[in-house]
């Protein structure tokens, strides 16, 4: 949720020369810095943000927003951070963060439910997996 939210407020406040400092992020998300450097970092390497350095630097996207999947994020901020308790109080977190992550929440509860143990023992089957054979019978004389 913090990778998601890091991205999105670069996306909304980032244009083509304008780039965001890691303070104005830290500041508007209330992420203290030493969470977002990790981060940055990542998000960086795996090419969602381009990082300017110096003085004036910051970050932008690193590609058009309509080609980075939200699961991409995800994916890296799972990678980077374990869950460190940040409050994100930031508006876009509020109105944006908080509500995608419920629908999130909420689509991977359908899913569950819609699962049963048999289903995962088909899937399992259908991937060439085989169950163990039956364990022996013990006869105790």
């Amino acid at each position: 949720m913090v990778a998601l939210a890091i991205v999105l407020d670069i996306a909304f406040h980032a244009s083509g020369e304008t780039v965001v400092s890691g303070a104005e992020l830290a500041e508007r998300t209330a992420i203290v810095r030493r969470t977002l450097e990790p981060l940055l970092q990542s998000l960086s390497r795996a090419r969602i943000l381009d990082s300017t350095r110096g003085p004036q630097g910051g970050y932008r996207l690193g590609r058009p927003a309509r080609l980075i999947k939200v699961s991409e994020v995800v994916d890296t901020g799972l990678a980077t951070l374990e869950d460190s308790g940040t409050d994100l109080s930031g508006k876009l977190q509020r109105a944006v963060v908080f509500p995608l992550w419920d629908e999130f929440d909420a689509a991977l509860r359908t899913l569950a439910e819609s699962l049963t143990i048999e289903d995962l023992l088909k899937r399992a089957a259908k991937a060439g997996l085989k169950k163990a054979a039956a364990d022996p019978l013990n006869y105790f004389i």
